[in-house]
């Protein structure tokens, strides 16, 4: 046996001459083929660099015949390099392929199988078939495991030769072998195939799941993986059956490999839709917690993977981790990523009960370096305040504390958050506005600018100087981002309505007002100023009504996913998809099947949809929130047509209104400024039987792929609308 590192004189790049030359010295004398397997060690060390090695093809299949099998494997490595590239000459090897495939020593039998498929060319795969079918019932595991595999990559290359040849029914056969190594190759290559949008569907009776939950104990991590992935592939139609298949699968929590805890997870989540012992749902959900805080000590890459699918898990089961959110906690070593991650779930975890913990733990936070950082954590203590109200008094505070360091971009987060607190608790903390005014020279960013103009705006009625610190700021109108631009024009027509016979509101008003419609290019401002200027012209008094109508209450349980959505995704747990928080196939209800099969191509490579699937046994919320999953199929042969395409009907324009009201100050507009806004294209409906258990918006709920990185836009505050805070209907919902 090698030592390590003898190997490494071999990686020097060498001549395809020298290299041909000592193969050929080699076969004079060479007794015990010494020389001829140093020389392939080179030869393979040098593909591995990079180095081309093709033209040695002739001189290196000569090699095949030496009944060394170490000889044996660097020849097969460097055919599976560059057998596919030489079609001509692979003719040479076949004679050779068919002797190995039956030779007494199974390590060659699987190596030569192993070998010919890796090569999808024709006159291989002719040869493969039918010695693919003997190994598959090869006397030795070994040989049976690695045709398995074989399967696969045949249907890979060959879909229609595999189906005929019997190949998929020859692999359901093998789910029954003695063998659990063999059963889990097995699966893995029906899991592969059932995954490809051309490939058969793979589904589980309770026979052969049964059958597989046995192999589980014996088989190798990667085996355990493949098995427990499976087992999404069936269907309970009792909930006994998914209550005794999760107690089987409920040791693997206890396993020593992360990914196998993460599969094993996954198939607790999915059977748990179809059980109704709530007993047994709890103690699931008690026994999940410890192996999810174990993950949290690995590495950091290994964290965030677990901080990313924990995110998912306390949504939908958030008594998992709820007496736990110290374990999440930050470290002062802990890299960025992962103290995002972490901020994340410890919001996510706040109740009345840890508020004031959670809030010491984010005051913390707020005086560290990491400018980003600090940032979410002063707006993860406003989410908290508007999440637990019990809390909001404390938050409040500390947000004054923060405001009192002088620090700029503590100082615009807090506004930022403070004007979500106003909305969230009218009447109740408006005292603290003169301290905000104080600080309005330190915000020189857009969101919070427009967050102060807008505090400026709606109470402009009980702030003496609203309208002088609002000519002040529209000083800069016309250079501001048209978010600061917007608030500007809502508050200063705010102002107007609650201060309507002062004559600096009047001034302010109108500038704006004609900023805003004859020296802005953004339609939205401009529109939004024509709308603003005819009101006050036609009826001020309606204008009034509706610029300051009573604004819903807002709430952070928007912030939580689609259920169905979740449910979905959760499927997912342990993959990309889990780290990203988006479904590879993004199938949902609201998707458009045309694009589909671009989707696929583009986030995660030959990933397949996942959904959960009717049954008796399935509970009334996952049913009430089921998300069918489409299948999408490869598209066609292109089919060409002579002649010329159909002729699309011209769209006409729509006629421009002709008694369309003028502002008073604006009598003659140029046609520049009569630009009709673009149609927006129609997405169908959702049916109205789809009764969601939470908010029914038309968003993608898989849109934001940046939420990866720690993007709090996504979660900001939402007004509350009434199919919110009925939580008697979904009881293990995170509320």
């Amino acid at each position: 046996m090698a030592h390590p590192g003898q190997d490494a004189k071999f990686f020097q790049r060498g001549k395809i001459e020298e290299f041909r030359a000592e193969l050929q010295a080699a076969e004079a004398k060479d007794k015990r083929f010494v020389k001829r397997k140093t020389v392939l060690k080179k030869i393979v060390a040098n593909i591995t660099m990079g180095t081309d090695m093709s033209p040695l093809f002739p001189d290196v299949v000569q090699c095949l015949g030496t009944p060394l099998l170490e000889i044996k494997k660097m020849v097969y490595l460097f055919l599976v390099s560059y057998g596919r590239s030489k079609p001509d000459q692979i003719h040479l090897v076949i004679p050779n392929f068919l002797q190995d495939c039956n030779d007494r020593n199974p390590l060659i039998r699987a190596l030569a199988i192993r070998t010919m498929s890796y090569i999808p060319i024709p006159v291989v795969t002719d040869s493969l078939s039918d010695n693919l079918r003997h190994a598959l019932k090869d006397r030795d595991p070994y040989v049976r495991k690695t045709a398995a595999i074989c399967v696969a990559k045949l249907y890979a290359a060959d879909p229609r030769r595999a189906e005929k040849g019997g190949f998929v029914e020859m692999l359901r056969d093998l789910m029954l072998d003695s063998n659990a190594t063999v059963v889990a190759n097995a699966v893995a290559a029906l899991s592969e195939i059932g995954d490809r949008q051309d490939g058969v569907t793979f589904k589980l009776n309770l026979t052969i799941a049964n059958k597989l939950l046995a192999a589980i104990p014996e088989s190798s991590e990667w085996g355990q993986i493949y098995l427990l992935d499976s087992l999404l592939r069936y269907v309970p139609e009792r909930h006994a059956d998914a209550e005794l298949m999760a107690e089987r699968i409920i040791v693997q929590l206890q396993h020593g490999n992360s990914a196998v805890i993460l599969t094993t997870i996954k198939a607790l989540l999915y059977l748990m839709n179809y059980m109704e012992n709530r007993e047994l749902i709890d103690y699931i959900c008690k026994k999940m917690g410890p192996p999810l805080v174990t993950l949290l000590s690995s590495g950091p890459e290994v964290q965030y993977v677990a901080l990313r699918n924990i995110l998912l898990i306390i949504q939908r089961r958030p008594s998992v981790l709820k007496n736990d959110v110290r374990v999440f906690f930050c470290k002062y070593n802990d890299p960025i990523y992962v103290k995002l991650a972490k901020l994340e779930i410890m919001y996510r975890l706040a109740r009345a009960e840890n508020a004031k913990e959670v809030l010491a733990e984010l005051q913390e936070y707020a005086s560290e370096v990491d400018l980003d950082f600090v940032r979410k954590a002063v707006r993860s203590i406003g989410r908290l305040a508007i999440k637990v109200e019990a809390a909001a008094d404390d938050c409040i505070q500390a947000l004054l504390d923060l405001i009192e360091t002088k620090v700029t971009y503590v100082v615009q987060e807090a506004v930022i958050v403070i004007k979500d607190i106003f909305r969230r608790y009218p009447g109740r903390y408006e005292g603290i506005i003169p301290t905000l005014c104080e600080n309005l020279d330190a915000l020189d960013e857009p969101e919070p600018k427009a967050a102060m103009i807008w505090i400026l705006g709606q109470f402009a009625n009980i702030i003496d100087n609203a309208d002088e610190l609002l000519d002040d700021l529209c000083y800069t109108f016309l250079e501001e981002s048209t978010e600061v631009q917007l608030a500007l024009l809502t508050a200063s027509v705010k102002l107007f309505i609650y201060k309507s016979q002062a004559d600096r509101a009047k001034e302010l008003v109108h500038k704006i007002l004609k900023w805003a419609t004859e020296e802005v290019d953004n339609p939205d401002l401009r529109d939004r100023g024509f709308m603003y200027w005819r009101m006050l012209a036609v009826n001020p008094t309606v204008a009034g009504e509706i610029v300051l109508a009573e604004k819903p209450a807002i709430t952070t349980d928007s912030d939580r996913m689609d259920r169905g959505a979740l449910d979905q995704l959760l499927l997912h747990t342990g993959t990309l998809g889990s780290i990203y928080h988006k479904n590879p196939e993004a199938s949902s209800h609201k998707a458009n099947p045309a694009l589909l099969l671009m989707i696929n191509q583009t986030f995660i490579r030959n990933a397949a949809g996942k959904a959960l699937k009717d049954s008796p046994a399935l509970n009334p919320q996952s049913r009430a929130v089921l998300v069918p999953l489409m299948r999408t199929q490869l598209p066609p042969t292109a089919v060409n047509v002579p002649g010329p395409g159909p002729v699309e009907p011209a769209s006409e324009k729509p006629p421009s209104p002709t008694n369309a009201p003028v502002p008073p100050s604006k009598s003659d507009l140029s046609n520049e400024d009569q630009i009709s806004s673009p149609s927006s294209l129609q997405e169908t409906a959702p049916s109205t039987d789809d009764k969601a258990l939470t908010d029914p918006n038309d968003n993608d709920p898989y849109s934001n792929l940046g939420g990866a990185f720690g993007n709090y836009l996504v979660d900001a505050p939402r007004p509350m609308t009434g199919t919110q805070g009925r939580h008697g209907e979904d009881e293990d919902l995170l509320f």
